[in-house]
């Protein structure tokens, strides 16, 4: 059989008791490709093996290596494998009490974060939220996640110029 013939499709999910969190999805696929949808809630995915390829806002997008993808709730989007290999992804489903609306712009904007702290911080809630006797942890996690993510999102200011001269 060639890799092709032996499709791969590994899937867990469940829903915390954490506030915030809706759901949590752990999944390996080698073909699965997801059609044009939206979500309610926020979706925060980190790819641990392959990448994925996706459209959002119609624009063409991937996971690059080590970043954290939001994509932001009602906003139309797919995903597949970008290879052959296919790809193994965790994502966290946010509810709106953790990310507004009014970072809906900057998300679609910039959906993919290059941020080791942050990966590494998502990495750690997923492990916490696996492990119902760590909901602290996984709160605690939660907020610093947030904090991360509204960071990214938030309008830079330009640097202060040097004060007017007279006259």
């Amino acid at each position: 059989m060639t890799p092709r013939q032996q499709a791969r499709q590994e899937i867990s999910a469940w829903r915390p008791a954490v506030p915030g969190v809706v759901e949590v999805f752990h999944a390996r696929f080698t073909e699965h490709a997801y059609p044009m949808h939206v979500h309610d809630a926020w979706t925060l995915l980190i790819v641990d093996d392959g990448a994925v390829r996706y459209d959002l806002d119609r624009h063409e997008r991937g996971t690059p290596g080590g970043t954290v993808s939001l994509l932001p709730p009602q906003v139309p989007h797919n995903g597949s494998p970008a290879t052959s290999d296919g790809f193994r992804k965790r994502v966290l489903y946010l509810d709106m009490t953790q990310l507004d609306a009014g970072y809906i712009g900057p998300a679609v904007d910039t959906p993919d974060l290059a941020d080791p702290l942050l990966r590494t911080r998502v990495a750690r809630l997923h492990t916490a939220l696996a492990d119902p006797g760590d909901a602290l942890e996984a709160e605690s996690l939660l907020a610093f996640v947030g904090e991360r993510l509204r960071g990214h999102l938030r309008p830079r200011t330009a640097p202060a110029g040097p004060p007017p001269g007279p006259g």
